[in-house]
């Protein structure tokens, strides 16, 4: 090997431990026991969350239910800040080692509900009912709430039908906002449900948020907020998207006989008596990262036009962007948060943000480019990594192992390519989710 070429393998392994540390900073950054540092304490019985106090001295009852990939992580944190006072209901996707004392754990499902899933709903229903107006109730939302407690609007939609719909949605293509609009409507517990249903009682909503900023009531579908998404608006998504001949019949049939009931929306007296509050975003996460970049000595620029584009769409976008960057900088860190979508068909093993990168890997072929797409929760699609990384060298080094860059895109089977280099984003499941980061690196 010539020094050359010594010197610019050496440089992108530099780059890629560079890319993975920015991660792993923006991650730690942006973790919920912080975010609950800052935003969440309790001094001789009252409770602040954010701007808001709570006298908890003058409520008969205080719940608490926690729904999401953080539900557990945020109970914990909310002990920090607050003790051990509390109880109620907690749904997450994985079963913890020690549970919170008070609290009764439920294993829902995700990507798509389970057995349990319903349980934790109507549990959740059922505590709700029997609260007055002495008593409050703290929300925790957090991403991945949608599949993990549910219970279908219909009693005519079995647990079956509402897997193979999640599936259905998930695989559309659709953005995460129009996803949600349907699973609220065909919900007994989304879309501002379970707020009616602690309608006497003083309500709070504190949110660890994988939605977009401009609309928060997509959180885990919005079970606590007005919803700004209408049955007209699910009629005109099922068609663009050809939904009808894939839902199951007893989903399908609802939207033939237009029969989507409304959910309650801003003006509804359901939400005369409830707060809400985001502790956590994909902004908090960009904002650690960029601070991180710019310490390693780059120019950094945040840009999230691309956020709910198709992936290849989204790869084509950004590194023409960082392109036009680099002609104005030696070192540039192109930041870009939330969501791309796969409309997947037949697939293999991996996930938007290993898709992506592999996309990536394609364009950049012997360029002086690092690109790393991973997901703050940890897992990506149905594979056991959180992303992949991506630069100059990877075809080139992938071709050398036999592994077919071309074949595992088409197939959409990036994690086997992206773990026969050692590419992969290993994290587990970080008890967090606050939607996607994508770095790319110009050097």
């Amino acid at each position: 090997m010539s020094s050359a070429a010594a010197n610019r393998e050496r440089r992108a392994i530099e780059m890629r431990v560079t890319a993975r540390h920015l991660f792993e900073r923006a991650l730690g950054e942006s973790s919920v026991d912080r975010a609950f540092e800052r935003h969440v304490s309790c001094e001789r019985g009252v409770l602040r969350v954010c701007e808001d106090l709570y006298d908890l001295h003058s409520y008969n009852r205080v719940l608490v239910v926690s729904i999401g990939k953080a539900a557990h992580t945020m109970v914990s944190a909310l002990e920090i800040q607050a003790g051990d006072k509390f109880e109620g209901i907690v749904a997450c996707p994985v079963q913890v080692s020690s549970q919170a004392r008070g609290f009764r754990y439920f294993q829902g499902g995700h990507p798509t509900p389970n057995e349990e899933s319903i349980r934790a709903a109507e549990s959740i229903l059922k505590s709700l009912g029997a609260q007055n107006a002495a008593s409050l109730v703290i929300f925790m939302l957090s991403g991945g709430g949608s599949s993990i407690a549910e219970k279908p609007i219909d009693d005519e939609i079995s647990l079956e039908d509402l897997i193979a719909t999640y599936r259905v949605l998930v695989h559309s293509g659709a953005p995460i906002a129009e996803i949600n609009a349907i699973r609220k409507h065909l919900s007994a517990i989304k879309g501002g449900r379970l707020a009616r249903a602690a309608l006497a009682a003083r309500q709070v909503s504190i949110l660890v948020s994988d939605v977009p900023d401009n609309t928060p009531d997509a959180l885990a579908s919005g079970p606590t907020m007005p919803d700004s998404t209408s049955t007209e608006d699910c009629y005109s998504i099922a068609a663009k998207h050809r939904l009808l001949e894939q839902f199951p019949t007893s989903v399908r049939e609802l939207f033939e006989r237009r029969a989507l009931e409304e959910t309650p929306k801003s003006d509804d007296p359901t939400f005369h008596r409830s707060r809400w509050w985001t502790v956590l975003s994909n902004s908090t996460l960009l904002e650690a990262s960029k601070k991180e970049a710019e310490r390693s000595g780059f120019s950094v620029e945040v840009d999230n036009s691309c956020d709910d584009w198709d992936y290849e769409r989204a790869s084509d976008y950004l590194l023409k962007r960082l392109g036009e960057l680099r002609k104005k900088s030696e070192c540039v860190c192109l930041l870009s948060g939330g969501e791309v979508t796969v409309r997947v068909r037949n697939g293999g093993v991996g996930g938007r943000n290993q898709q992506f990168a592999l996309a990536c890997a394609q364009k950049i072929a012997g360029e002086n480019i690092t690109v790393l797409s991973a997901g703050t929760d940890g897992i990506d699609g149905n594979s056991p990594a959180a992303g992949a990384i991506a630069d100059g060298t990877t075809l080139e080094r992938g071709k050398s192992r036999g592994l077919e860059p071309a074949a595992s895109l088409r197939t959409f089977n990036a994690f086997p390519f992206f773990e026969g280099l050692g590419d992969t984003i290993m994290t587990g499941p970080t008890g967090n989710n606050l939607r996607d980061l994508r770095i790319l690196l110009a050097y």
